[in-house]
């Protein structure tokens, strides 16, 4: 078994990206929205159950054996840091997007080891209180996919932000190059409130120097032949998919790590 499944983060129910399909169904299909941007009535409640919810995720936080430092054979380790968007949910392990992009650039002769960090219904609190463990694994690049579930839920953008910027500026501080993941939310909570949340992603990468995947779900959000029943989630196609929108953005870093002197420090920020 390929070094990047078996050293996998557990999986993890998805907490808040379910609880969340109704908010993400509506906004997808432009309905619900108020032009106060409020989230429309009969919502509040579900916000409140999520809200909790993530918040037993965020202080109790993931339950990870100690990380090991990963097994170098001469290949770049890549550390996906996301939620279920990464972590595949409902799919084998083999069939998300970062597994898939492991064997995609091995047969295109750029080899690499996928560490699948992503757990489902994670923030970007939570991301950063995992980045240590994450880490260990001494990663030549880390991928950073966090934010949605605090942007479904309505939060305040600023910790949002400041998350990311930490958790992109302190892997960099530990020697791996930084590749930003972009994301979107549905307009349940008002025009005003979605584009903020979509600026915060270009800014950071812009403030810290490192490249930005601008919409992970590029052509595979809201298309229901790309998706999982529950409308939120790739299918096996749809991961095919978001792993081409990231590949011409995570290649370059993978070649420069792998072309890098054996310990030479390589940040982006």
């Amino acid at each position: 078994m390929p070094f990047g499944f078996a050293h996998r983060v557990r999986r993890h129910a998805p907490l808040v990206d379910l609880s969340l399909l109704l908010l993400l169904l509506g906004g997808l299909s432009g309905a619900g929205c108020r032009g106060d941007g409020e989230p429309p009535a009969g919502t509040a409640s579900a916000r409140e159950d999520v809200s909790r919810q993530s918040a037993t995720v965020s202080e109790a936080g993931p339950s990870e054996p100690e990380a090991p430092p990963a097994a170098r054979d001469g290949r770049p380790v890549v550390v996906f840091l996301g939620d279920s968007l990464t972590a595949g949910y409902g799919l084998a392990e083999e069939q998300a997007w970062p597994a898939v992009l492991e064997e995609r650039f091995a047969e295109e002769g750029v080899a690499f080891r996928a560490v699948n960090a992503g757990v489902s219904g994670d923030t970007s609190a939570g991301g950063l209180r995992r980045l240590d463990w994450v880490l260990r694994t001494r990663p030549d690049v880390v991928v950073v996919e966090l934010g949605a579930n605090e942007g479904l839920r309505g939060l305040e953008l600023g910790p949002v932000e400041e998350n990311l910027r930490q958790v992109v500026r302190r892997s960099g501080e530990a020697g791996a190059r930084v590749l930003l993941v972009g994301l979107r939310i549905p307009p349940n909570y008002g025009p005003d409130y979605t584009r903020r949340f979509a600026e915060i992603y270009p800014r950071v990468a812009a403030e810290l120097g490192v490249p930005l995947v601008p919409f992970l779900l590029e052509g595979v959000g809201g298309e229901p032949s790309l998706n999982l029943g529950d409308g939120v989630h790739p299918n096996v196609e749809g991961h095919r998919r978001v792993a081409g929108v990231v590949a011409p953005h995570l290649r370059p870093l993978v070649e420069a790590a792998a072309e890098a002197p054996a310990g030479a420090a390589a940040g982006g920020s």
